[in-house]
């Protein structure tokens, strides 16, 4: 058994908007690095936790994490439209084990994935399809907020599954979220009707609808890179320090992170590192991990303090 990690900042503005001069040379190579990184480790089984921006998963039901037995690319900002590559009976037998872990885990048999859990995949592994998958819903972005602790037992618990059912497998984890970054995305407490309208079931929006709502995220985009938005700056000294702590292999340290503390820091979808959390902590059951890729890099015209870090474990 091998057990590999890729941890990637996404960001729906990738395609969009244009950094600073350099900036795409950098991430093109550092993307470039990932993608042979992973061609090296051939995986027979990926497990990927991600988030949704309302898109898939709204306050009609939210939980806190869920297991995808099948699911589909919604296509948002130009991400990769259609089905991944579920197997579902194994997912099945993973919720199955979770469930064995006094863990509460919700599972989904129509999961609605957006840019926030496709995006990396289908630019890192080379489509959605191209290799086995299970993906693992993580929220983010809908308060309240599980501790932090609750995600790393989670990822915990993934990755004794996969030690003790993927014995024979060559699995890679993947977390994309984070890293510190306030996008326009509306908040329950402070929504108009309409808006609290489409956080509580806002599912399969008409084109015109989806197009104003990216409009509006690019051209918040745009204006944060002039200092003209109405959102929080990012924080590097923020993004590094849990950028460390995810390469040290030292989990039991997330467990420090406070909601609120996260929020008022790194913004109101800071919330997304618990993918990472959970990858990093599934990865780290199978060893001490071995650092190959630690890159960090604030670009404003993503809205994203964009980090990655790719490990194998021994």
């Amino acid at each position: 058994m091998s057990v590999s990690l890729v941890c990637m900042s996404h960001t729906p503005l990738m395609a969009f908007n244009e950094p600073a001069p350099g900036v795409r040379d950098e991430v093109d190579a550092i993307f470039d690095e990932v993608r042979a990184f992973v061609k090296e480790i051939d995986p027979t089984l990926v497990i990927s936790f991600g988030p949704d921006h309302f898109n898939g998963f709204f306050y009609d039901l939210m939980p806190p994490f869920a297991v995808c037995l099948q699911a589909v690319g919604v296509g948002d900002f130009d991400t990769a439209v259609g089905d991944l590559n579920v197997p579902e009976q194994r997912a099945f037998d993973l919720v199955t084990y979770l469930a064995g872990q006094e863990l509460d885990i919700t599972m989904s048999r129509k999961a609605q994935l957006d840019h926030g859990s496709v995006q990396i995949p289908e630019m890192v592994l080379g489509g959605l399809d191209t290799y086995p998958i299970i993906p693992i819903f993580v929220n983010g972005v809908a308060p309240p907020f599980v501790p932090m602790k609750r995600i790393r037992l989670l990822g915990e618990a993934v990755g004794r599954w996969v030690n003790e059912f993927a014995a024979d497998e060559r699995v890679l984890v993947i977390g994309t979220g984070g890293l510190s970054h306030d996008p326009p995305v509306p908040r329950w407490g402070t929504a108009t009707d309409q808006q609290r309208a489409f956080l509580l079931e806002g599912r399969n929006p008409t084109p015109e609808a989806r197009a104003a709502r990216q409009e509006r995220t690019i051209t918040t985009g745009q204006k944060f890179a002039k200092g003209e938005a109405d959102i929080m700056d990012l924080n590097p000294e923020w993004d590094r320090e849990f950028l460390e702590i995810c390469a040290s292999g030292d989990t039991a340290k997330f467990d420090a992170y406070q909601p609120d503390e996260m929020t008022a820091a790194a913004g109101n979808s800071s919330h997304e590192v618990r993918c990472w959390v959970g990858a990093v902590s599934a990865a780290r059951e199978a060893g001490q991990l071995q650092v190959r890729t630690q890159w960090y890099k604030e670009i404003p015209e993503w809205i994203a303090g964009f980090g990655v870090l790719t490990a194998t474990t021994a």
